[in-house]
């Protein structure tokens, strides 16, 4: 075996070599990615992916000396490894020994065939999202799986890493073993140098599933039988179009935001409604529906909408409290939605006012009674003692989650999202009061009010 290179064309940093030949009866030129030698990994593993851990398992279960393996870690994170060659069929690196002695050392995992691709191609092609999950550099657990199924294995597994080094070691040595683990770091950042490995580069593996998913398009458009059918524009499904995202060309900027939503068009005409149909309740429910596509266009146009939590779907109660707190309807149209929500009209005031100071959260809070644990009243009860000094602290009767001052009117309530609500008795009826925060003293004092003199006494249990 040579000790220099091979005298094949490299690419550089990272991407594949341009297939140009000087004579149109030459081959051309395998695919083959460079990646420039990576700093040393102290302090920290070689592979944070799922799939990175299964390439150093096969290294791991393959290797008969243990010692060789370890060895092979201590020079891939000491930087030992210089630039990695990735071909299919092959992966070259030079490793450097203690004693500075320059190796040159391959690892081979066998390519998959042309019947194997195909069936690959074909799986992936059927399967919009384990495209987007390649070129988003993911190879999900499914991916593998599916792949599987389809007779294909994409990672190597026990013996299908076979060494080759110029230390002529027959097993595994430090030098292979410390490419390997050089290598999983590059799998961490791109799993597409493994496909590389199996025979196909990013580009060719991306222009052969653009082919099927245009041939599959074109299969499910139907025949035209019609003048209409002939005036009618194509398409492509828009999972296809995802999935082709960096062979397309880029989609248009979104439109600007309007200034406001559209108004709702005008349902009281001459003709009489169906029986049951309440145009003006029908207005109400039009002009709701422009308000939160306004607003959940606005959320979506704006920074970092992604990173933001899912909303959860409100209950027919909870959306019917919402709307009469955002759309405030006629009095006739409250009366429905009092009754469908099954409130009376002043548990559903009180309700619109709970919306108002939180959404569903403070819904919850009003409608809930529960038992919190006992370390969430230990430390309400240790800010309340905190707060006053001693003989000045508010007289305060806990029930479960609600917390009553003796003879003041008022009332805290412990919400499940760890926040105190606080309430006030008017007319026989506690209601909401306030905003929630996280301190239940500053949420006793804003209810009792600045400057009263609070009553005597220490916090009791019921």
């Amino acid at each position: 075996m040579s000790d220099g290179y091979e005298t094949d064309a490299y690419g550089i940093d990272g991407y594949e070599s341009d297939d140009i030949v000087d004579e149109e009866s030459a081959p051309a030129p395998a695919p083959e990615r460079t990646f420039a030698a990576l700093p040393p990994a102290r302090g920290r593993g070689f592979a944070e992916s799922w799939w990175g851990r299964a390439w150093l398992k096969a290294l791991e279960d393959t290797a008969l000396d243990g010692k060789q393996v370890k060895q092979g870690r201590r020079f891939a994170r000491e930087g030992r490894v210089g630039a990695v060659s990735v071909r299919p069929g092959r992966i070259t690196a030079v490793v450097q020994d203690w004693d500075s002695t320059a190796y040159r050392s391959d690892v081979l995992l066998q390519q998959l065939s042309e019947e194997e691709w195909d069936r690959f191609l074909d799986m992936a092609a059927d399967r919009a999202g384990h495209i987007a999950a390649l070129l988003d550099r993911e190879m999900p657990p499914h991916l593998v799986e599916d792949a599987a199924a389809a007779g294909v294995d994409l990672l190597p597994g026990i013996g299908d890493l076979d060494p080759e080094c110029t230390c002529e070691a027959w097993d595994h040595c430090p030098h292979s073993a410390a490419l390997c683990y050089q290598v999983a770091r590059l799998l961490d950042q791109d799993p597409f140098v493994l496909l590389l490995m199996r025979g196909r580069g990013e580009r060719r593996l991306l222009d052969d599933l653009q082919v099927r998913i245009t041939v599959r398009a074109a299969e499910r458009q139907p025949a035209e039988s019609s003048a209409v059918e002939d005036r009618r524009v194509g398409g492509v499904r828009a999972d296809e179009t995802f999935a082709a995202w960096d062979i397309l060309p880029p989609l248009p900027a979104p439109p600007p935001l309007p200034a406001e939503p559209g108004p709702a068009p005008s349902l009281r005409t001459e003709t009489e409604p169906e029986p049951g149909l309440d145009p003006a309740a029908l207005e109400v429910l039009v002009t709701d529906s422009a308000v939160r596509a306004y607003r959940m266009l606005a959320d979506a146009l704006a920074p970092d909408h992604e990173q933001q939590p899912v909303q959860h779907e409100l209950t027919p109660d909870q959306d019917a409290v919402r709307l009469v707190a955002d759309a405030r309807p006629e009095p006739g149209i409250v009366i429905l939605l009092s009754t469908g929500s099954g409130r009376q009209r002043a548990e559903l005031d009180a309700a619109v006012r709970a919306w108002g100071y939180g959404g569903a959260a403070a819904l919850a809070v009003l409608d809930e009674e529960w038992a919190p644990d006992p370390e969430s009243l230990a430390r309400a009860r240790a800010r309340l003692a905190g707060a006053w000094e001693d003989g000045e602290r508010p007289q305060l009767r806990a029930a479960g989650n609600r917390w009553t001052v003796a003879g003041g009117g008022v009332q805290l309530r412990y919400g499940r999202d760890g926040r105190w609500w606080p309430y006030r008795k008017e007319r026989g009826r506690w209601n909401p009061a306030g905003p929630a925060d996280d301190d239940p003293a500053a949420v006793l004092a804003g209810a009792l009010g600045d400057g009263q003199t609070l009553a005597d006494g220490s916090l009791t249990e019921p």
